[in-house]
């Protein structure tokens, strides 16, 4: 049996300036680009708007092609008996060929098949892990409700089914090959995007789990929760991110974990990759002389946030030293200070942002007339209920720093120490060990980091990483190894075509795999490529499917 068509028609949808929608219906063939070898859609006759088009005049039009060529025509459906087809089933196919084709261009499936040869599946493990990666990125779910997703919602390259043991499996095998695959992955992305790694920026955020008073364990801890949820067990994640934004190493920690306490490990780590000189930049919650001095071992370099308010005497000279501003940018003016002389030398940019000093006199000056509100109801009180009042506004983490106590007691507003706040808006410091680097270098590199709450979002938004139920800690690891590997696709898809990942997972989305009855079989073809979703494949290297995927000819009788 086969199945050719030279020509068809097509419906073209332009957007016009009000907002409205206009459909245009062309008669079109596809032939392929003698330079690029893609195919292209070339439009042999335009019939009109889609709203003003004649139907019938259509229909007499396929009435008498089907009299040339000897078929017959059904008056009303437009189609022969001959080729009458039923549809069988329908279902979203773009978004997960472009995933596993990234998937291969990075050879994960080889990286993971040479670290499973040893072992004994019955399931083909590489497959399932991959279900569970393209899984996060279209459409997050706990590992149960993916063996309805694979079997009916989406159709994944080679996978029809999924068994929610075999993902936990597989979830086990992944655990054991983190180490050897994130090494991996590095060297391959390294090598595939050419990517500059001699700046890596490190941060850290915290996921939670939905618990039932049940008992902290393991990596599952109470800790400082970025996700405004003390009353929840949590675990920490470290990202380590190139200065495009590519996620290259994770790590997973106990909820109790301080930022300050895991320098010297993701140090470590990635002195073990060799990267060569390696400046990584870290924000004001790692910045301790010790950690300052690990980032320097073995030839590294760091920029730092320095905290403003440390109390430092280095820091407290760096901000009054007197100097000019250089514009860098409309909104990031820099000036250099150093504190120091010899070992002691300590070099920092100031940076100043004119729009963030606005907004900081904004919410201060907004704070204030809450402030002067508490004050004024604090005179109202009397006794006990008076003592208790001024002891939680003396005690409060942002009114305290701009109250002082008069002689007889009483709380008033400290104006020294507000003329000492608005000397600070709109300004950074940022510290850093390396001489070579401009004052734009470390500014603009400090503000890359940025690049790192992005990813930190995408996480916990686009990929829905929180919260987690699992509760091994090897499943729990293993859980935000693959995020970190959607993440990893998701960010190179977006670098790759410059469009956000719900704009991309949108086009690729409505690629359909389309299942068909025919009288000579069963067909499983495509819908046609949109000129959005060629756009995106051409842009990330990715050749378009074939538009026959599967054709099972019907066995007739003798």
């Amino acid at each position: 049996m086969s199945y050719h068509v030279d020509m068809y028609i097509r419906v073209i949808r332009r957007k016009n300036k009000n907002g409205s929608v206009t459909g245009y219906v062309q008669l079109a063939h596809n032939y392929r680009d003698p330079q690029t070898g893609q195919p292209k859609a070339k439009v042999l006759y335009t019939f009109g708007r889609e709203d003003e088009m004649d139907l019938e005049a259509l229909r007499r039009l396929a009435q008498s092609i089907h009299r040339f060529v000897g078929d017959e025509f059904t008056s009303g459906r437009g189609q022969s008996e001959a080729i009458q087809t039923t549809l069988l089933d329908s279902r979203p196919m773009g978004g997960a060929y472009l995933l596993d084709e990234l998937w291969r261009q990075l050879e994960l499936d080889e990286v993971l098949r040479e670290r499973l040869v040893d072992r004994k599946f019955k399931a083909a493990v590489e497959r399932v892990i991959f279900a569970m990666v393209a899984n996060r990125a279209l459409a997050p779910s706990s590992k149960l409700a993916m063996e309805e997703w694979v079997e009916r919602e989406v159709a994944l390259p080679g996978m029809t089914e999924l068994d929610v043991w075999q993902a936990y499996r597989a979830m086990d095998v992944l655990h054991d090959v983190t180490e050897e695959l994130q090494y991996e992955v590095f060297r391959r992305v390294s090598n595939l995007l050419n990517l500059d790694v001699d700046l890596l920026f490190f941060d850290t955020t915290s996921t939670y789990f939905e618990t039932e008073d049940e008992p902290e364990d393991g990596l599952r801890r109470k800790g400082y929760s970025k996700d405004h949820r003390p009353d929840l067990p949590q675990v920490v994640i470290g990202l380590a991110v190139t200065r495009d934004g590519i996620p290259v190493r994770c790590w997973t920690w106990p909820g109790n974990t301080a930022d300050m306490s895991v320098v010297e490990e993701v140090k470590q780590g990635l002195i073990g990759w060799r990267l060569g000189r390696v400046i990584t930049v870290v924000d004001r919650g790692f910045v301790s002389e010790s950690n300052l001095r690990i980032l320097q071992r073995a030839g590294g370099h760091y920029i730092a946030g320095e905290k403003m308010n440390s109390g430092k005497s280095a820091v407290e000279v760096a901000l009054a030293r007197p100097g000019r501003f250089r514009e860098l940018r409309p909104n990031l003016k820099v000036k250099e200070v150093v504190v120091g002389d010899g070992e002691a030398r300590v070099r920092y940019v100031l940076a100043f942002n004119p729009e963030e000093a606005k907004r900081d006199e904004a919410r201060r000056e907004a704070m204030l007339r809450e402030l002067r509100m508490e004050l004024e109801r604090l005179k109202e009180l009397q006794g006990e209920a008076h003592t208790k009042a001024h002891c939680r506004l003396a005690s409060h983490p942002t009114f305290k720093r701009y109250l002082k106590q008069d002689r007889w007691g009483n709380l008033r507003i400290d104006p020294e120490a507000v003329r000492q706040a608005a000397h600070l808006d709109g300004k950074y410091l940022i510290r850093t060990s390396d001489d070579t680097l401009s004052t734009e270098d470390v500014a603009l590199g400090y503000k890359q980091l940025l690049m790192v709450e992005s990813a930190f979002r995408t996480l916990k938004t686009t990929l829905d990483i929180r919260p987690m139920y699992h509760r091994k800690d090897e499943r729990i690891r293993s859980h935000v190894l693959l995020c970190w590997l959607a993440l990893l696709l998701v960010r190179i898809a977006e670098v790759q075509t410059g469009r956000s990942w719900p704009d991309i997972r949108s086009h690729m989305q409505a690629m359909h795999q389309v299942t068909k009855s025919t009288p000579d079989g069963i067909v499983v073809q495509r819908t046609e490529t949109t000129e959005v979703q060629w756009e995106i494949l051409r842009a990330l290297r990715i050749t378009e499917p074939p538009r026959i995927l599967r054709m099972e000819p019907r066995t007739r009788g003798l």
